[in-house]
This record gives C-alpha cells, sequence and structure tokens, in this order.
C-alpha cells in the first residue's frame, strides 16, 4: 500500500505541539487552534509550567500540557503533525530537523535563517511556515499590500520609492525606562548587538550599533523613536518591488517611546562593552526592574508607509495598526500568536505545499489574511493618496 500523500494526510492532521510556554504564547492563537479541531499539546519546561499557562489563559483542560524533552517530542510527533517552536530561533534548526524526520510540519514567528532555507529546500512532505507572527508577519501583509496598490497607481511609470517599516512593542502607560520586557532581555540586548543596514536618501547605509542611528518619527500625530534593525534591502525583493522603482529609502526597524534613546544610555553603554558576562548580567537585572506584571497592559504599534513619485504624479499609502492588550490577553501575545495559529489552520487544511513559507507570498494572500485578523477584531487603518497632473483624489 502506499505511503500517504500531504494532501491525504492534510484530512487528518489534528495534533499540533506547540512549544514554549512565555509570553508570546497567546490565548487566542491556541483557542484558534482547539476551535480548528486540533489537539493541541503544550510543552513547557516542565509540565507543571505548561499547565500554569493553560490556567493563565483559561483553557485548563482544553489542551494537554507536557514537560519538554526531546525524546519525548521525538516519541509523540506522528506524521502530518504540527510543530510548533516559540523558543528562541537559535532551537528551530533542531526542531526542523525532527519534523522532517518524523514526516511532520513545523511552524514558527522567526526570520529565515539560511540554516532553516537549507533544511526546508529538503522537505518532501514538510511545511516550513516562517515570518508569521507580528513583526515578521503582519508587517509583510502591509508591505504586500501597500506594493499591490502602488504598482496599480504608478502602472509602468518610472518611480522613485521610498519604504518605512517600523513596529514596536511599548508599555500603555509609560514609565521612566520607556519599556517594560514583553520577551526576554538578553533578547532584546543581543539584537541590539547586531548591525543594520539600510537605505536612505539613495544612500547604503550599515549601522553597527542600530540605536546609533535612532530619528524621530511621527504616527498619527504622536511622536515616537525609531531606528533600523537588520538587514532591510533583501525584503524589497521579497515585497515584491518592480525593477523600474528606484528605491531612495528602505527601511525596515524597530519603534520606541519618545525618550527611550535617553532612558536607555546605560544599557547602550553595557551593551557596547561587548562583554557578554556583563549583558548578561544586565539583562537578569533589566527582567527583575522592568517585567511586564499582571496589572500592566503594553500596547502595540505598526506603522508601514510606500510612498511613490512619477514625472507626472505621486501616490502614498500607509497602514496603521495601534492595539493596546486588556486583562484577558496583552497586544503582543495576541499579534504574535493569532497570525501564527492562522498560517497553523491553513496547514491544517492542506493549504499550502511542503517547503518553505511566509505569512502570505503575495497581495492576493496577504488581503486573506488581513481579512481573518480583522474578522478576529485587528483592525488596521489604511491611507493612499494619490497626485497626478488633474488634481488629488483620496
Amino acid at each position: 500500500m502506499s505511503e500517504p500523500s500531504v494532501s491525504d494526510l492534510s484530512t487528518s492532521i489534528r495534533t499540533v505541539h506547540w512549544i514554549g510556554t512565555g509570553l508570546s504564547t497567546g490565548r487566542s492563537g491556541l483557542e484558534l487552534l482547539l476551535e480548528h479541531g486540533a489537539r493541541v499539546v503544550l510543552w513547557g519546561r516542565t509540565a507543571a509550567k505548561a499547565e500554569q499557562c493553560l490556567a493563565a489563559r483559561g483553557l485548563a483542560g482544553r489542551a494537554a500540557a507536557r514537560g519538554f524533552d526531546t525524546a519525548a517530542l521525538a516519541a509523540a510527533l506522528a506524521p502530518g503533525d504540527v510543530l510548533v517552536s516559540m523558543l528562541p530561533a537559535a532551537h528551530h534548526p533542531e526542531l526542523l530537523r525532527l519534523a522532517l524526520a518524523h514526516g511532520a510540519h513545523f511552524a514558527c514567528s522567526s526570520y529565515v535563517s539560511p540554516e532553516l532555507a537549507e533544511l526546508a529546500a529538503t522537505a518532501e512532505r514538510t511545511v516550513v511556515l516562517t515570518e508569521a507572527g507580528l513583526d515578521p508577519g503582519i508587517d509583510h501583509l502591509m508591505a504586500h499590500r501597500l506594493v499591490e496598490l502602488g504598482r496599480t497607481a504608478a502602472g509602468e511609470a518610472v518611480s522613485t520609492a521610498d519604504f518605512t517599516s517600523y513596529c514596536g512593542g511599548l508599555p500603555a502607560e509609560l514609565n521612566e525606562f520607556r519599556y517594560r520586557f514583553s520577551w526576554a532581555p538578553l533578547g532584546v540586548l543581543n539584537a541590539l548587538r547586531s548591525p543594520a543596514r539600510y537605505l536612505r536618501d539613495w544612500q547604503l547605509r550599515t549601522a553597527p550599533r542600530p540605536w546609533q542611528a535612532t530619528t524621530e518619527y511621527p504616527v498619527a500625530g504622536e511622536r515616537f523613536e525609531v531606528y533600523p534593525n537588520r538587514d532591510s534591502l533583501p525584503f524589497a525583493e521579497q515585497y515584491g518591488f518592480p525593477p523600474h522603482w528606484r528605491k531612495r529609502s528602505f527601511v525596515r526597524g524597530t519603534l520606541r517611546p519618545a525618550g527611550w534613546r535617553a532612558a536607555w544610555s546605560e544599557v547602550f553603554a553595557t551593551v557596547e562593552s561587548g562583554d557578554d558576562g556583563r549583558i548578561a548580567a544586565l539583562a537578569g537585572e533589566l527582567a527583575e526592574r522592568h517585567p511586564m506584571r499582571e496589572t500592566d497592559r503594553d500596547r502595540v504599534v505598526l506603522a508601514v508607509a510606500l510612498d511613490l513619485s512619477w514625472a507626472d504624479g505621486s501616490w502614498s499609502g500607509s497602514y496603521l495598526l495601534d492595539l493596546r492588550g486588556d486583562e484577558r490577553e496583552s497586544a503582543m501575545a495576541l499579534l504574535v500568536s493569532l497570525p501564527l495559529a492562522y498560517g497553523i489552520t491553513r496547514i491544517l487544511d492542506g493549504a499550502l505545499a511542503p517547503g518553505l513559507h511566509r505569512a502570505a507570498e503575495g497581495a492576493q494572500e496577504a488581503g486573506q489574511w488581513l481579512d481573518f485578523l480583522a474578522a478576529r477584531g485587528i483592525t488596521t487603518e489604511l491611507r493612499t493618496t494619490e497626485n497626478t497632473t488633474q488634481g488629488a483624489l483620496l
């Protein structure tokens, strides 16, 4: 008897192994998977930790709780299962290898690393879903839609393009530190150690220390500070920028409240020292001094904009997502876990072919994701303006 195909398995996939109980493991994402008919197993550092996580999210008794152990996970994996990694990115390759070995699928909200891409290229039955959270994730959806709208407006005209995408998790009520940690402090500090590469005013720039490139940035009349992160340039191709768009500026980065850079001056001094021990110690201190407590509320702001100009006209488009957490769920947990869970339901439904995927690979698919999120109460504000020789059209 022949081995079942991926499409055959799609009708019987029922177990989602969600690994990690951190602040981005949200109630809404887990609930969506349960509503979809999946069996959910939450793997924590210990079974007790996983049980506590489920109870805190109002899901006690609705999902199984297990203590994470690679051997135990390997024994539990079956062909067609989905392995979801909410662990730090360094753990993803090992977990993807495990999924590949057992004919299971893999999903995470992190960026595609060269090692993940190389492993995904070997997948014959395994769907590898990445970049399907908030940033990266929802930002990709907005970018794809803006590029489609911009291409429609500009047609084949040679155009100058300026693109920016900034996202930040903030305390809803600002404190002196201008931040509360919604993910591991050491991860936050290590991200500041990575150089940023971006395009601004026709110039290719590199910021060895990203915060040194901080600038003021207004959003809906409110002042923020933004800085570039990672390597922005490859995303122009990912978003489908046509070759006749001349990129004047292309920046993807992080958004912080006004006053953030001044408040973090002592942190920057330690990060710049490059001393791993000092940085790890500082991460521990910051976790104690600025935790996200039960009574705290967070806020997420995501602003993506594209401006085009050509010989006889111009077009501008922007998306804004501004959401505050509540007593049910933090904004960060909702905006990371729900889109990721939606992508997992597409795996469960057999909608994705084996191999590497990101949250939407084009404008039409991005629209479907955004429509789903809007139906779940996550609304995004889209504004466009077009100016031609005949006047302005809104």
